[in-house]
């Protein structure tokens, strides 16, 4: 299904090529796909359509990652000699310091503006198109997946401007959450009965209904955060639409870890709508492993580059994983480390380069060692900011993530796992939260039921007897790690004001990402956030 890529990449070059023709009259016709015959096809419009989707992969597991998991207890990047300080750019997502000019803050709007903005001028080009069928079903899915930008920069920006017209010049106005939940809302209701309810192959990498229904539901749950006004029944309304479709589509995987293998793509049955991944292109880059895996592991796991390490998980996250029946546990890589033969896995270094404080006199001498993942991460360099040393010590603090599988196919440091947004297990999870929240029960399902079921595929451990919000949003911790969700589970828990790791900070108005210096300088018309000079 890599090949949806290639597809869709082509797309986008056509669609530029028809683009620039409509602008240059005298321009020599040298294909028959011109204005007046693309689009045309259904091929024609899954074509032209594509470059929305490449759009959409570019910052993925880059800025939208870092903003959404090392501002949690979930993850930290904490520098190592120096290395990966970028100018104190984690340091401010594990400590809630950054400010308008932090460059994963810039970057992560720009590239979500520039995904819109793609949307916006692909309806454009679709605008004149014959109508058919497949026009319709292009259009909706296109506004679609516009909507899902603009919720994800509504989650982490709240107050922002809607364009949805191409080549607009004039610059917009910032509107406020409750505008842009609003705007999202009706734009997708409208769009739902054009979207195909066609699961697996046929849709995948693109929107279909339950793409719809998975956006509204996250909306609906996070209403009171958003709009402080809650619905939570709405919430199961959308859920069940997904549960109670004709048919099934989606149900919960029994190999907890396969869905996230190199090999994933549409025959995943929890999969409802997922971005698609290729280590052969470089617009738009999956790396997990490169910020996670030890480099004392490239041999182990037969990499074809030395991973960067340095990215793990906090014990505060971790100690949600207390269940040792399940399958869950097995994402992580921590304590003594052994190769696939069973020998352990050793690295050589001297005295000094385990450990750089070591204060004899033979820290020249060699040394040999097992290496073995520890839980903790400690800033041990003091002559460095957010530093944990540059040894071996150093280097294998902390547990690392493998839940996103890491590729040793790939002749770089990018990855073939395809990426879910949205999977069926959530849409379990949503609704028994909504239900513990004060929504009426449906289907016969109540929130125990609910997250029991996620559970007998998850864990050999006795189904559960009660459940509490608590025992909820553990679940999920255990559940959707590394999914790009757990910033907003915790804003919604109330949790995101909390203490971990070095982070100590409690303002609220952190719950908000500030509006990028580069965007207020561009556009005077958008209003800063609350706390953000």
């Amino acid at each position: 299904m890599k090949n949806l890529i290639k597809y869709y990449i082509t797309g986008a070059a056509l669609s530029l090529g028809v683009l620039t023709s409509c602008h240059k009259l005298d321009l020599k016709v040298e294909t028959q796909l011109t204005p007046e015959t693309f689009p045309q096809t259904d091929q024609h419009f899954i074509q032209l359509t594509g470059q929305v989707y490449v759009q959409l992969r570019q910052n993925w597991s880059t800025d939208y990652f870092f903003m959404q998991s090392l501002s949690t207890d979930e993850s930290i990047m904490p520098a190592r000699g120096g290395n990966w300080y970028d100018g104190g750019v984690f340091e401010n997502h594990h400590k809630h310091t950054w400010n308008k000019d932090n460059g994963h803050v810039n970057s992560g709007w720009g590239w979500l503006s520039a995904t819109i903005s793609k949307a916006n001028q692909t309806l454009f080009l679709l605008k004149d198109a014959p109508e058919s069928p497949g026009k319709t079903v292009a259009v909706a899915e296109v506004r679609a997946t516009r909507a899902l930008a603009f919720f994800m920069m509504m989650d982490l920006w709240g107050n922002i401007p809607i364009v949805t017209t191409f080549g607009q010049t004039t610059p917009p106005e910032t509107k406020s959450r409750q505008e842009v939940f609003n705007f999202i809302e009706a734009e997708l209701k409208e769009v739902l009965p054009n979207l195909s309810s066609a699961t697996g192959t046929a849709t995948y990498g693109r929107p279909n209904k339950y793409t719809a229904y998975a956006i509204l539901a996250k909306m609906y749950l996070n209403a009171e955060v958003y709009i402080n006004t809650p619905k939570y029944n709405e919430a199961v309304a959308m859920c069940d639409a997904i549960i109670g479709a004709s048919g099934s589509p989606y149900s919960l995987e029994s190999d907890y870890r396969k869905m996230f293998f190199i090999d994933n793509g549409p025959q995943i049955k929890e999969f409802i709508f997922a971005i698609p991944f290729d280590p052969g292109f470089s617009n738009g880059t999956m790396i997990y492993s490169r910020y996670s895996l030890p480099r004392s592991l490239q041999a182990k796991y037969s990499l074809k580059f030395t991973p960067s390490a340095p990215m793990s998980t906090l014990p505060e996250f971790y100690a949600n994983f207390n269940d040792p029946n399940d399958k869950r546990n097995a994402q992580w890589i921590k304590g003594l480390q052994f190769l696939n033969d069973g020998r352990p896995v050793t690295v050589s270094t001297t005295k000094k380069g385990y450990d750089q404080f070591y204060a004899g006199s033979d820290g020249s001498a060699a040394l040999t060692y097992q290496v073995d993942i520890t839980p903790n991460v400690t800033l041990r360099d003091a002559s460095r900011p957010f530093d944990a040393g540059n040894d071996e010590i150093a280097w294998n603090m902390g547990y690392r993530n493998n839940k996103f599988y890491c590729d040793s196919t790939s002749s770089s440091r990018n990855q073939n796992n395809d990426v879910p947004i949205f999977r069926y297990s959530d849409i379990l999870l949503m609704k028994a939260e909504a239900i513990l929240r004060g929504a009426t029960p449906t289907q016969g399902q109540t929130a125990l039921s609910l997250v029991n079921q996620l559970r007998a595929v998850r864990t050999t451990s006795p189904a559960w007897t009660s459940i509490t919000l608590e025992d909820l949003y553990k679940e999920r911790c255990r559940e959707m790690a590394w999914e790009c969700w757990h910033r907003n589970d915790m804003i919604r828990f109330g949790k995101y004001e909390g203490t971990w790791g070095f982070k100590t900070d409690a303002q609220t108005f952190h719950r908000l990402m500030p509006i990028p210096a580069s965007a207020i300088i561009l556009n005077p018309k958008l209003k800063q956030n609350p706390g953000y000079n």
